[in-house]
């Protein structure tokens, strides 16, 4: 048994939208890798947070604001404009994996530089050099797709940080190594990108995904984490399980 908490489902008033927070309390006993901006790195977690947050996120503070709705202590936490209570599930001998998914701007890794990415329009030259010059204006008709806007530029011309279409969490009942965790974290995106492919998204992802991967302090540590380990295949299996079902439930709720 993974030990790994049910999620508490919450919703807040933000922005004037009602949005969705969930919340794993996994406590002691827990080391995380994570990429999420409140968290990231590896070290001693005890939650993680799934915040929504609304369209056209353009916060500055995206750290405290996620700290603000944690439980207190060390945690993750990370934001989606996706509507996080369509959460997708999958398990695989003891490997765990939860994915919250949203596509409204689906990306190429490796994209030309300087070409926007579809329903992503890049700001002219001029716009952004009058932004800079303390325009007010602020181009926030960035993504208007699934009910993802994932972030704009505000009248600093400094583009906010984009809140998380992505977003998976894993969790396995056995402690990694450091250089394992990091293998761990490759085999999640490649798993990922193979379910977006296999759910016809011509994409890798989003460029704002967040991956956390929680696993235990005590006991032996496994020393890879890549899809032909033993745990890195379950991990892998898990997460291309909960990518690909919340990917057809994204497109299925979009078409709807």
């Amino acid at each position: 048994m993974t030990e790994v908490p049910r999620p508490s489902l919450t919703y807040r008033m933000e922005d004037g939208l009602r949005l969705g927070t969930l919340l794993w309390r996994f406590g002691p006993g827990w080391r995380m890798i994570s990429s999420a901006m409140l968290g990231g790195g590896i070290g001693h977690r005890e939650w993680v947070l799934n915040a929504q947050v609304a369209a056209g996120y353009s916060r500055m503070d995206p750290v405290e604001h996620m700290d603000a709705l944690g439980p207190g202590g060390p945690g993750v936490g990370m934001m989606t404009a996706a509507l996080v209570e369509r959460y997708a599930a999958a398990a695989d001998r003891g490997a765990e994996a939860v994915a919250t998914v949203g596509l409204g701007v689906q990306t190429w890794a490796a994209a030309p530089e300087g070409v926007p990415d579809p329903g992503l329009p890049a700001a002219p030259e001029p716009a952004r050099e009058a932004a800079g010059a303390g325009d007010a204006r602020v181009c926030d008709a960035m993504v208007r797709d699934a009910g993802v806007r994932d972030a704009r530029v505000r009248d600093t011309g400094v583009r906010a940080p984009r809140p998380g279409t992505i977003n998976i969490l894993v969790a396995v009942p056995v402690a990694f190594s450091d250089p394992a965790l990091v293998n761990a974290v490759m085999t999640v995106t490649e798993a990922k990108t193979q379910a977006l492919l296999e759910a016809g998204f011509p994409c890798t992802g989003t460029a704002s995904d967040a991956v956390c991967v929680a696993v235990r302090e005590e006991g032996p540590a496994e020393a890879f984490g890549g899809p032909r380990s033993v745990w890195g295949a379950r991990i892998a299996r898990a997460v291309h399980r909960a990518v690909l079902d919340g990917a057809r439930d994204w497109r299925t709720w979009r078409a709807g």
